[in-house]
């Protein structure tokens, strides 16, 4: 299956427009990236195929690995937001998409100055990262877009992950996700598989192969369904659904399986770009500046054990526990269920 994702993506595909379903497309960027996309090269920007938008805050000065960076469209958006200080490292089993970035990195460095010298591409298998010479608790954040339903050992990619991770660090990654198991006839189909969609983990699969891999209380941060163009396709997938989802995945050994209520609470005191006024944990906790906000002992370890601590001021601690946070669920997280009591993460 390698073999045949290394032969779509790096012979069939030449670019977005040769894709047979929409579940590799872009996403509407936030105001405060459109300046820094509209710099990168055009032939970048054509070879992108991913399914949402990896942009996590408060980079600057952030070692970063990209898992599955193809033509390098989010590695130079991230060397921008690093500066000088930081470092971008991309991660490619494919050579031709790997030839597209590196042709690339003068012409980044102009743009941005000192980006494409923060910047490494690396050709190897996200599976094997510790074959490229990637040492333990080494990168801030891992980032991936679109790639791990491509990759025959999910399990392997998330221990890797977690192993490359600093202390505090986090996992943000955005992927398509299934609302049930398929079957190996659909699973196995190279098309299929290249399209992102016989790959794709049913979510629940997903939650507890991320809780095995030592990320506990992984967090959905924004997720939207996915059409199949293809008539053809659609038919053979029916009735499944697919969505693209970001998560959240953080290396703290103090998370517990679920949501507990200790009495906590959080104040955000603004200062992040682009999430001055509202600071967006992940679908279930938009924390308004200078208001109050009650917190499980999760969320509070996420904002106090990471890099976000700065912008926050934490109330409370873990003497007294009053049970389970009210509204923790364990249905499909994702928007067709928005009716639901649906859960996963806390408020």
């Amino acid at each position: 299956m390698q073999s045949d994702v290394k032969d779509y993506y790096g012979k069939q595909l030449q670019s977005s427009n040769d894709l047979q379903t929409d579940a590799c497309c872009d996403v509407e960027p936030p105001q405060w990236l459109k300046p820094i996309l509209a710099k990168i090269h055009p032939e970048v920007l054509n070879r992108y195929y991913g399914c949402g938008l990896v942009a996590p805050t408060v980079l600057e000065g952030m070692r970063i690995l990209d898992l599955g960076s193809g033509s390098g469209r989010d590695v130079y958006a991230l060397s921008a937001l690093v500066g000088e200080q930081g470092y971008v490292v991309g991660v490619d089993m494919t050579p031709e998409q790997l030839a597209v970035a590196r042709a690339h990195q003068d012409y980044h460095r102009e743009q941005f100055g000192y980006a494409a010298s923060n910047v490494e591409f690396l050709e190897g298998y996200i599976e094997k990262l510790d074959e490229l010479g990637l040492e333990d608790n080494s990168f801030d954040i891992v980032i991936s877009n679109c790639v791990i339903n491509l990759s025959p050992d999910k399990d392997a990619v998330l221990k890797e992950v977690y192993r490359v991770l600093k202390p505090g660090g986090e996992f943000y990654f955005s992927d398509v996700y299934c609302d049930r198991r398929l079957p190996d006839s659909l699973r196995n189909d190279p098309v299929l598989y290249g399209e992102c969609l016989g790959g794709a983990l049913y979510w629940n699969d997903f939650l507890n192969l991320a809780k095995r891999s030592g990320f506990a209380d992984p967090r959905l941060v924004e997720d939207r369904p996915l059409g199949i163009d293809n008539p053809a396709i659609a038919e053979r997938l029916a009735p499944a659904s697919f969505f693209s989802a970001t998560y959240r995945l953080f290396k703290l050994d103090s998370l517990e399986p679920a949501c507990e209520d200790y009495g906590q609470a959080v104040i955000y005191h603004g200062g992040i770009e682009g999430s001055d006024a509202v600071f967006v944990l992940d679908s279930h906790h938009r924390i308004e500046k200078g208001r109050i906000f009650p917190v499980c002992g999760n969320t509070w370890h996420m904002l106090k054990g990471t890099r976000f601590a700065r912008y926050f001021e934490f109330i409370g601690n873990f003497d007294t526990h009053y049970g389970i946070f009210p509204d923790c669920g364990d249905l499909m997280p994702f928007q067709q269920n928005a009716d639901a009591d649906n859960g996963g993460a806390c408020c």
